[in-house]
């Protein structure tokens, strides 16, 4: 998924960060609302946010997102524990509160059954030769165990959730190359090149100037 951390604590962010990126995520985080204002038109799967920034308060940059009508996920992540803040928290449009300190894996699990809801529920699936298991973030080619890197994992995860319909190139660029401006320009392409040699050249197909797509049929 694209996730979005908004945090100030430089230790915590940092250990996020990595941590969430070497789980497959991709995920921009910004320390402060002056950072996050420059992202707000960015396509995100989740928000991250830290109550207390040091340029206000991340509950009222969530309160104004969803009186913009936004939806995205959103988990606070907070060290007030009182009832009235999560109820607070909660009501002013967090799907999920986590209070701090809290175990990272804790978080990714979190994030793991928000990803299940979001697919509805794929879990297991086949398109032609090629076996994907949701939930386990695993995949065959021909019974055989496939390993993929987090982007690849990624563009094939947002592919196979839309399958049969094309993706454009643009905003698959967006979620799974996120705002990493040191890639190459032909970075998307070469990421699909490397999971048709590795899951078969039929598995996605080219929509000349308009996107990609997993083959209708295939599903």
């Amino acid at each position: 998924m694209r996730l979005l951390l908004l945090e100030d604590d430089p230790t915590l962010g940092s250990g996020l960060h990595d941590y969430l990126r070497a789980e497959g995520h991709q995920i921009d985080w910004c320390r402060s609302l002056a950072e996050v204002r420059l992202r707000e038109a960015e396509p995100y799967d989740v928000w991250l946010v830290d109550w207390n920034l040091p340029d206000g308060s991340g509950l009222q940059w969530l309160r104004g997102r969803r009186d913009r009508g936004l939806d995205t996920t959103a988990v606070v992540l907070t060290a007030r524990d009182q009832l009235a803040d999560r109820i607070d928290g909660l009501d002013s449009g967090a799907d999920d509160y986590l209070v701090k300190p809290f175990a990272v894996e804790e978080l990714v699990a979190r994030l793991r059954a928000i990803d299940r809801r979001r697919t509805g529920g794929l879990g297991r699936r086949s398109y032609g030769r090629v076996e994907i298991d949701f939930n386990a973030r695993a995949v065959w080619a021909d019974g055989q165990p496939v390993e993929l890197t987090a982007r690849e994992w990624t563009l094939l995860q947002t592919l196979a959730r839309r399958a049969g319909r094309i993706v454009s190139a643009p905003e698959l660029e967006q979620l799974v190359l996120g705002g990493d401006h040191e890639l190459a320009s032909n970075a998307l392409q070469v990421h699909v090149s490397h999971l048709r040699a590795k899951l078969g050249r039929d598995l996605i197909e080219t929509v000349r100037g308009l996107g990609y797509r997993l083959r209708s049929g295939t599903a």
